[in-house]
């Protein structure tokens, strides 16, 4: 992850980068890095994997977890403990190991909703569960005058996203989803270099991600039907049949499986639909299953469509088409996500800037090599976006790394204090002086994404990702799923402004989730 940094160390590095004129975030015209001017109490909802890790980032700013809840409490008080102590070098993470310390002293709940209701002196909440439980838990939060850190992808739903911005504005708490890379420095040079115009008119933008790295594409356990006898080919080794006997398998291979002591399995259901507790969903390989994730496209969409999202002025598209290998399990009533997606998004004319269609690859997809790019660049198979210029091409990886310009004159011309950075870089590193390429001297202070909305908190400065900006990002990565689940081979048209498809009356119930008796927004 790229640490941002603070206000001082991000205008020295802009200046030796030469990047001219550059409009600093928001919350670093006011943010004040270092200790917070007061300790915040904290409550987590979500408290193992990525909750963890914005934990972490939230004890090294000097703020405190007061209160975690969490279907898995055991899982929770284990990442921290784990990640306390390197496993190679038996280093000690200071960090994590204050975490640890204060996850066991916390009031400690199973049920999210206990805490909201009973933990009255908490300044703010981060909702770090499953995606399918992420508004019910903000939204909640927020009603209760809580500020909200919540991870990506903001919501299940396109509903859902909006709902969220609407209750963010309503009650005006500090906000901020959990896209770190939007805070870096180098989020901010891919703006300024996109918003300079020597790039020419931007029409075309790809996204791209190995992910998933989870499960998908494959039917939910179950007990395997018998083979039916060989159809016209002659063999009755089908892919649906093939299919139907992993699902088998999975389940013989947990037969007896109940929860982990401690794990409440109806509360991790949550919203969603009950299902039977299997090992296969919990913990980190949720994201691929219907229930709880919404695949590849949620999980790093808010990383690879923000920035050009941001840099472009994008809004909300008014055309979607998608594409997939198959679902898993029923095309129906499909129990995970496909292995693969392309999806275009169509975004309509920005006053004098022309349209722009944004494709978005998974599953180990890629887009098309543009002319503009030199034949020995590689495009990063694991992530990367390129904005496709009339005068040149923008290419970074995931979270904003490594941003560059092609060709190499228009690099230059652009910003070309940066250029001489990076190469005296490599040249230093092929002397055997190797140091980075870009960002803060080694050593520098950081304030992090989780830090920099704990200091909004506290009225430092703004958080760079609040909702009324994330809403619409999430609603946006999310019209992919609904123009996939409206059937390939179409494309739905959105008015983005009333929330609804418009060529599809259909689909528009694809915008929203249904909620088990017992829950609602």
């Amino acid at each position: 992850m790229t640490a941002p940094i603070s206000r001082r160390q991000f205008a020295a590095h802009a200046a030796a980068l030469g990047v001219g004129a550059l409009v600093l975030p928001r919350h670093l015209l006011g943010g004040v890095p270092g200790a917070p001017s007061r300790t915040l109490n904290l409550a987590m909802i979500g408290g193992g994997g990525m909750g963890a890790s914005n934990a972490s980032a939230l004890v090294a700013a000097g703020h405190r977890i007061v209160a975690l809840a969490d279907v898995d409490l055991a899982y929770a008080d284990k990442t921290a403990r784990d990640r306390s102590r390197n496993g190679q070098t038996g280093a000690v993470n200071p960090d994590y190991a204050r975490l640890a310390e204060q996850y066991g002293s916390a009031k400690r709940y199973t049920d999210f909703r206990r805490l909201i209701e009973r933990e009255k002196g908490i300044d703010g909440v981060v909702v770090a569960t499953p995606d399918h439980v992420h508004a019910v838990a903000a939204k909640m939060a927020m009603d209760a005058g809580k500020a909200v850190y919540v991870q990506k992808p903001l919501t299940y739903s396109v509903h859902e996203a909006r709902v969220l911005r609407e209750t963010a504005a309503r009650t005006r708490v500090v906000t901020q989803m959990g896209n770190q890379g939007h805070s870096s420095p180098e989020a901010q040079l891919i703006n300024t270099w996109v918003r300079s115009g020597k790039l020419g008119p931007v029409r075309t933008v790809h996204a791209w991600t190995n992910r998933p790295i989870w499960p998908q594409g494959v039917a939910r356990p179950a007990a395997a039907p018998p083979p039916e006898p060989a159809g016209w080919s002659g063999n009755a080794y089908t892919s649906r049949l093939l299919s139907q006997q992993l699902a088998g398998a999975m389940l013989a291979g947990a037969a007896g499986a109940v929860p982990p002591a401690g794990v409440d399995w109806d509360l991790y259901c949550g919203p969603a639909a009950a299902i039977p507790y299997h090992p296969v969903y919990h913990p980190f390989n949720w994201r691929g299953w219907v229930n709880f994730g919404v695949g590849a496209l949620g999980d790093m969409g808010a990383h690879l469509v923000d920035h050009p999202y941001w840099a472009l002025g994008l809004t909300y598209p008014d055309r979607v088409e998608a594409t997939s290998s198959p679902w898993g399990g029923d095309d129906a009533d499909p129990a995970s996500y496909p292995q693969a997606m392309l999806v275009h998004y169509d975004f309509p004319a920005r006053g004098a800037a022309p349209p722009v269609r944004m494709s978005w690859y998974d599953g180990g997809l890629m887009p098309e090599r543009p002319a503009a790019l030199p034949a020995d660049v590689r495009l990063d198979r694991t992530g990367g976006v390129l904005i496709v210029g009339d005068r040149g091409v923008l290419l970074h990886e995931t979270y904003g790394r490594n941003p560059r310009i092609f060709p190499e004159a228009l690099f230059r011309e652009v910003a070309p204090d940066y250029v001489e950075a990076r190469e005296r870089a490599r040249r230093g590193a092929e002397a055997g002086r190797a140091r980075p390429a870009a960002g803060p001297p080694a050593g520098a202070p950081a304030v992090s994404h989780e830090a920099q909305w704990a200091n909004a908190v506290m009225g430092q400065g703004a958080a760079s990702c609040p909702l009324d900006y994330a809403g619409p990002l999430t609603e946006t990565m999310l019209l992919g799923i609904v123009a996939l689940r409206a059937g390939q081979g179409r494309t739905i048209a959105y008015d983005g402004a009333r929330g609804e498809v418009t060529n599809a009356p259909e689909a528009n119930a694809l915008l929203r989730r249904e909620y088990r008796a017992g829950w609602s927004l």
